[in-house]
């Protein structure tokens, strides 16, 4: 089992620069991909998408950023940023008596402007470097698979001991289905035998007991939630991304405890139910974090 609740953060080293790769995953319907990186490496986006496909589901951030090393990375385009400035200016002269720091601050604008440097960021990496950073992104996902794996270890723990007090809660049932219909039948004997009852067909009255005691009967509902109980771990513990059929297995043991407990007719039994379904609540509320 897997949770949807990931991690990890891998440095890549290239021939210029450092590379910060970061991934975080959360719970989700469906797989939904965010990719942030750098202009350098657009041309390889849907490569990294494709490669993030491996996650299966959940909402995946995935962040990447160079340390660049290279000393004259970036150099400074002062014939763009003294055309502008000229443009500029006389709206900014004209401003000089009301604010004397719009001039500064025209200049401090226009240099922040992304296009006013010519950074060597801004082009594409050798496809050298790009095997480097490739592998170094899977090795990532694989970081981020295994976080996932343990936070679904946990998980699974967690579900055993819900799963395992339910089934504890069914077993302790029968005895009182057997006091339940002992009871009902001694109280059906105890009409009869009012003197006020006047004489009954011997065999209506037995057809009515049956219908009855099987309106009564929760065998077919215990039998049914034991399969699923089963069920529920053998998913557990065969299929990696259970998350969904968990959710379906889930629903049906909701369904027998809910019958359960409509048929039951007993205090003891209705206390058994409502243990049944906080424990089966406490499951669903983890379920949505099962990948």
């Amino acid at each position: 089992m897997k949770s949807m609740t990931g991690y990890a953060k891998v440095q890549s080293t290239l021939s210029d620069r450092k590379v910060n790769i970061e991934i975080k995953t959360l719970n989700s319907k469906q797989l939904d991909l965010i990719v942030k990186i750098p202009t350098a490496y657009r041309a390889h986006e849907l490569d990294i998408r494709a490669m993030l496909g491996r996650l299966e589901r959940g909402k995946v951030e995935f962040f990447m950023s160079d340390e660049n090393n290279n000393a004259a990375a970036a150099s400074f385009n002062q014939e763009l940023l003294v055309a502008r400035f000229k443009a500029l200016y006389p709206v900014a002269d004209s401003l000089a008596a009301i604010d004397l720091d719009s001039r500064p601050a025209l200049f401090n604008t226009l240099a922040a402007m992304n296009d006013i440097w010519n950074s060597a960021d801004n082009s594409e990496i050798s496809d050298a470097d790009w095997a480097v950073l490739q592998a170094d992104i899977e090795r990532a996902i694989d970081l981020t698979d295994q976080f996932r794996k343990h936070e679904g270890d946990v998980l699974e723990k967690d579900f055993h001991i819900h799963v395992d007090l339910i089934e504890q809660m069914l077993q302790q049932i029968p005895p009182y289905e057997t006091e339940r219909i002992d009871t009902a039948k001694e109280r059906l004997r105890r009409w009869l035998a009012d003197p006020a009852v006047r004489e009954v067909d011997p065999n209506r009255f037995e057809q009515e007991l049956i219908y009855y005691l099987e309106k009564l009967d929760i065998t077919e509902e215990k039998v049914r939630l034991q399969k699923h109980i089963d069920y529920f771990r053998q998913t557990m513990a065969n299929e990696p991304s259970c998350g969904k059929k968990l959710g379906f297995v889930a629903q049906e043991m909701g369904r027998e405890i809910n019958t359960t407990g409509s048929k039951a007719n007993h205090v003891e039994i209705q206390r058994l139910v409502v243990g049944m379904k906080d424990e089966l609540e406490k499951i669903k509320e983890q379920l949505g974090n099962v990948l």
